[in-house]
This record gives structure tokens, C-alpha cells and sequence, in this order.
């Protein structure tokens, strides 16, 4: 299993949005596309703005700590058909529980406990390494524009 953490939420073309989930190194992302209300819940839960009431996660998390039930990690298990499927791994008393999730789900309720995120290793191959996304004529028009940048700072100094 491999380490990830949650880089961030992004848009596509159409609007719908993406959690990026990045390994420790940042070189490589999964991409998960997710529902609108999850993405809400997730962006809530990072703290980006505050909700009068609680979240359907809010409440579930609310409900495992009045039963003395805690989370302990997040598994994305695997990837079929296009679908991630995740695993919420739960402990009560010293007994663990393993369920069956919607890695916006899990990864919703990993956010709010702070508990680590893990990506199965037959999915982790499916990882994209950023270097290649980026394309190599934009990162030399950014190259520019900052040195551009510069020079014009350093003019400014003198």
C-alpha cells in the first residue's frame, strides 16, 4: 500500500470536480471524479468555509464517536469498470471492522479525523506521474514569464 495525501480539488472542462490525491513525493496523482455534494463536504471539511449545520459526514463521524467507534485509516481498494472503491477501517474497543465505501466518502471522513490515506498497490500503478502531464511548452512559457518577472523586479531595485 502506498501513502497518499490530499493534494487538492480541481475542476475538469465540464465542471465536475476531481480529488487529486498525491503520493508523499508529489510526483505522482490519482484523480478521483466525485459528485458535487462530496466535493462540498471535502472543501467544508478543509476548513475553506464554515456550514451552519452539520454535513451528512459531520453526522456519520458523530455518530462513530457516540458509539466508541473511531476511524483508523482509508483504503482506495481498487479500481474496476472505471469505479475506485474504498475501504473505511474502523476499530471498537479492539476489535476491527472493515466497510465497504465511495472513496469521497472515506476520504470525506479521513479529512475531518485526520487519519492516513492509502492506495492499494494495484491502483497506485494506475497513479499518473505529474512530470508528464505538464506540457513542456507551457513550462517554458512559465520559464519566461518568470524571468521576465525577475528582470523586471531587479530593474526595479536600482
Amino acid at each position: 500500500m502506498l501513502n497518499v495525501v490530499l493534494k487538492g480539488l480541481a475542476y475538469d472542462e465540464t465542471g465536475s470536480p476531481i480529488i487529486l490525491l498525491s503520493d508523499d513525493n508529489g510526483e505522482k496523482i490519482l484523480p478521483i471524479w466525485v459528485g458535487m455534494l462530496e466535493a462540498h463536504s471535502i472543501t467544508s471539511a478543509l476548513g475553506t468555509y464554515d456550514t451552519s449545520r452539520p454535513l451528512t459526514h459531520d453526522l456519520m463521524l458523530n455518530l462513530c464517536n457516540s458509539m466508541g467507534v473511531s476511524i483508523s485509516k482509508v483504503v482506495i481498494s481498487d479500481l474496476r469498470d472505471d469505479t475506485f472503491f474504498a475501504e473505511l477501517h474502523l476499530l471498537k474497543e479492539n476489535e476491527n471492522l472493515l466497510l465497504d465505501a465511495r472513496p469521497s466518502d472515506a476520504i470525506a471522513l479521513a479529512v475531518r479525523t485526520g487519519v492516513p490515506i492509502f492506495v492499494d498497490a494495484e491502483v497506485a500503478d494506475q497513479m499518473l506521474k505529474i512530470q508528464e502531464l505538464i506540457d513542456e511548452e507551457a513550462v517554458q512559457k512559465l520559464e519566461e514569464v518568470t524571468n521576465d518577472i525577475v528582470k523586471e523586479y531587479k530593474k526595479s531595485l536600482h
